[in-house]
């Protein structure tokens, strides 16, 4: 504290003092004037010394505030003109009225006084009109943070280009986890004789060897079939701005061989943890062969899922043996359970019904009651027929129930048995996965990153033809108690048939086996296609769909229905599936209202164009040929721009490829 503060906090007690001394010295004038007088000529000395130093301390004060305020103004002008931030002053036009020399100095010109934003640093621009507070910018190949004043018009403008460096090398040296898996290996290599097993093993390992010699990638076989793989987030950038052509690489060799192999790599990444990186490489594989395999699966941490590849159509590799294990597995947790409630997706179709049906009779051949969910409010004409034929077999009919009954009917022992999906957001009842933990997912198409949770057991064959055909087969593994209805077997065989139209698309040797089997157990094709017959309206409605057709591409049709006409989902789907039949049509696209909200899309195609992936780019999914999304919130016209520029992205990325 300052000499003169000192002093001055000890003068306060003497004023008071003074004062108190002359109030004694008035009341002693009434009694004695002389002692009185004396007293007062006695105060005038000590008096007269206070005043001379309060004079003295105000003229130190007042030096003192006047030095201390030019220390302080010469500090903030040093600070303004030499510290290392930027600071830049503009008025409402945008130009630019005072930066300090920190700030210039990044700049060519010798003064940015008087000069406009839009000339100097136009990025600045849309941080001012939206009252941004802070961005990160790039000026002159620097990085500043900036904060912006706007009632001030004041700029400050930080340089982290060396923190965002270090960041961004941290970010590429982070360890990133791949689990490569050669497809169908064991069984294409099973009736190789030696030689040629070994030599396309030789040739499949060089291969993989090479490419991660050339990308800096550390690669080790763990078995026949099987790599893991350790590299960096800088090396997995590239590999993805180059869609992973390994995956061509390898499907190319395999081509000149003869053989059928593909690649599929599964990719764990955005983490520390080593055993997480390992698990979420495993899940992403996983995912990969879960939709067909041939492709690259990179999971994130925060759930989102990225792929690459995917644009041949899956090859079957399902085998007797593990449809058996499924199957048994399946027996058990049934018998385990007190009850069985099979549900299928939202407005469901003959496949959905039909696999509904054989999971139904499963749990009966295993003595144990089973229920089918429905909404009878969302089934369309086929359908409709169909329960038209169950209600007369009352046992049969009995076991369908509503989403209401399944909920107060389901206990901590219940199985809940999800087929033809494996979307949460697309079964017939979402609340039931929340209350019914005991859950079997089998799908036959290819997985999405919306998945259900934690399931006891999984079955989801994307090469298959239907789910209907999956269910077929646990039949065959099942205990012989009691004799497939009729009934039964043709709601399976419509399924496959109506999945497969007809057994022209999908279809693999096991289709045939499948529907052999129902038709050895008394599926009916008559009724089948009695189900499957259309009345007159169905068919002009359609035929208004088709009529509007146009082509986009080379072989890619576009059709789009009307604001005021509304169709369900099999009338879309049937329009997209007869463009397809139309001469050089190689896919077809076909965009109508389901609703007043919500508008459908169907996509088909012959194989050479992947329309799952031009469905997920726009939120739906499905298969390679024969996928489909609802969109919400857009007109028609918006929807046909947004599936035109999905389209375009998706032959963009195929020609980098």
């Amino acid at each position: 504290m300052p000499a003169f503060l000192e002093k001055r906090s000890i003068r306060y007690p003497f004023y008071g003092l003074i004062g108190v001394t002359l109030l004694l010295l008035i009341v002693l004038l009434l009694f004695n004037w002389i002692l009185s007088l004396a007293g007062f000529l006695l105060m005038i000395v000590p008096v007269y010394y206070m005043i001379v130093i309060e004079h003295n301390q105000r003229k130190e004060m007042e030096e003192y505030i006047s030095n201390l305020s030019y220390r302080v103004k010469r500090v903030g002008e040093e600070a303004l003109m030499e510290m290392p931030i930027g600071i830049m002053l503009i008025n409402d036009a945008y130009f630019i009225e005072w930066t300090n020399p920190f700030l210039s100095s990044y700049f060519d010109e010798e003064t940015l006084i008087g000069k406009s934003l839009f000339d100097v640093a136009d990025v600045l621009v849309p941080l001012i009109k939206q009252e941004v507070e802070t961005e990160m910018i790039t000026l002159k190949t620097r990085k500043f943070r900036v904060i912006h004043k706007w009632e001030e018009r004041l700029l400050y403008f930080f340089d982290v280009t060396e923190q965002v460096e270090i960041e961004e090398l941290y970010r590429n040296e982070q360890t990133v986890i791949a689990i490569i898996f050669l497809d169908n290996y064991d069984e294409l290599t099973q009736g190789m004789d030696d030689q040629m097993r070994g030599s396309i093993n030789n040739l499949m390992t060089s291969t993989l060897n090479k490419w991660a010699n050339e990308n800096g990638i550390f690669i080790k076989r763990t078995s026949s079939d099987r790599y893991i793989a350790v590299f960096n987030e800088e090396i997995l950038l590239s590999l993805e701005k180059r869609k992973f052509t390994i995956l061509d690489e390898i499907r190319e060799i395999a081509s000149v061989k003869n053989v059928s192999f593909t690649l599929s790599i599964g990719i764990g990444t955005g983490v520390s943890s080593l055993p997480e990186l390992g698990s979420l490489a495993q899940s992403s594989l996983d995912l990969a062969l879960g939709r067909g395999g041939d492709q690259v699966a990179i999971k994130l941490p925060n759930g989102k899922v990225k792929f690459f590849g995917g644009k041949t159509n899956p090859i079957e590799k399902r085998t007797r043996v593990r449809a058996r294990v499924i199957s048994h597995a399946l027996k058990d947790l049934i018998t385990a359970s007190d009850k069985v409630i099979v549900m299928g997706h939202k407005n469901p179709d003959m496949d959905s019904i039909g696999s509904s049906i054989g999971i139904y009779k499963v749990a009966e051949m295993n003595q144990k009651d089973a229920y089918i969910v429905l909404n009878f409010n969302e089934i369309d004409i086929g359908v409709g027929r169909l329960m038209d034929e169950i209600r007369q077999k009352e046992k049969l009919f009995s076991h369908f129930i509503s989403p209401e009954e399944a909920l107060e009917m389901a206990t901590d022992k219940t199985l809940l048995v999800i087929v033809d999906t494996h979307r949460p957001s697309l079964v017939m009842e979402e609340r039931l996965l929340s209350k019914i933990d005991n859950v079997v997912v089998i799908d036959h198409h290819r997985r999405g990153d919306e998945f259900i949770k934690n399931p006891l057991l999984v079955y989801m064959e994307p090469y298959a033809s239907s789910t209907a055909e999956l269910v077929t087969e646990f039949l065959e593994y099942q205990p012989k108690n009691g004799k497939i209805e009729m009934i039964e077997a043709t709601a399976l065989l419509a399924g496959i048939i109506v999945d497969t139209k007809s057994f022209t698309l999908r279809t693999g040797f096991r289709t045939f086996d499948a529907a052999s089997y129902l038709r050895g157990q008394g599926a009916d094709t008559v009724l089948v296609q009695k189900l499957l017959r259309e009345d007159v309206e169905t068919y002009i409605r359609r035929s208004k769909l088709i009529e509007s057709v146009s082509l986009y591409r080379a072989g890619i049709a576009i059709a789009m229905g009307t604001e005021d006409q509304l169709n369900d989902q099999v009338i879309i789907a049937q329009a997209a599936d007869t463009l397809l039949t139309m001469d050089g049509i190689i896919a077809s696209f076909v965009i109508s209202k389901r609703s007043e909200s919500v508008i459908g899309i169907s996509a088909r195609s012959l194989g050479s164009i992947n329309v799952q992936l031009i469905m997920e780019s726009l939120q739906g999914g499905g298969h390679l040929t024969n996928a489909a999304t609802q969109l919400t919130g857009l007109t028609l016209e918006e929807t046909e721009a947004q599936l035109m520029k999905a389209i375009d992205e998706y032959f963009e990325g195929v020609k980098k490829e």
